[in-house]
């Protein structure tokens, strides 16, 4: 048994490591496009469950595999494809209340496991300043909802409820509880 992470993200792949078991990358390569009208909470989970599917794996293999969208106001933001979206996105969350989902699927022969995960945040209202700094520093381009809750925008956030590391991308405790029952034997050595 191997276990392969479906994810390119070095956050995914970090968060990973905290297991202590050993595990390849292989990176999906499907359409990551949501309808939006259909619910982003069944969205984000049909989007890990595609990237599962598309990584070669042997029948015996754990794949894991992961899609994280931020929601504000019924408006579903994913990466920023330009700076003046980083800041439309920013500017979106600023003052207001906003949800993190993490679609997250375990897959090992036939059996498919699938959650989603969610965090509500509240940021703090953010001056057009601060905000223009933010993207220039870079960081906002690869994340979802134009903001990495581990570097800068910690300084954003006034309230979380829910699990801290599904904001950077992957629900660790749940995964873990989802690991263990699917596949028992990687954790033992763990254990």
């Amino acid at each position: 048994m191997q276990l392969i992470l479906a994810s390119a993200s070095p956050r995914r792949q970090e968060l990973l490591r905290l297991f202590h078991i050993p595990f390849l990358v292989r990176i999906a390569d499907i359409d990551e496009a949501m309808d939006p009208g259909k619910p982003p909470f069944e969205e984000v989970a049909r989007v890990s469950r595609l990237k599962a599917l598309a990584v070669p794996r042997d029948a015996e293999d754990v794949v894991i595999a992961a899609d994280t969208i931020v929601v504000c106001e019924g408006k579903v933001l994913g990466k920023p494809h330009s700076e003046k979206e980083a800041v439309q996105m920013l500017s979106l969350l600023s003052g207001r209340d906003h949800q993190v989902m993490t679609g997250c699927t375990l897959l090992r022969g036939k059996e498919v496991r699938t959650f989603t995960e969610v965090t509500d945040l509240h940021f703090r209202p953010l001056s057009s300043k601060e905000i223009e700094h933010y993207v220039a520093s870079g960081e906002p381009m690869d994340k979802a909802g134009a903001y990495g809750i581990q570097g800068g925008a910690a300084l954003f956030c006034e309230r979380m409820v829910g699990d801290y590391y599904n904001v950077m991308g992957l629900p660790v405790c749940r995964l873990w509880q989802e690991l263990a029952a699917l596949a028992p034997e990687a954790m033992e050595e763990r254990l």
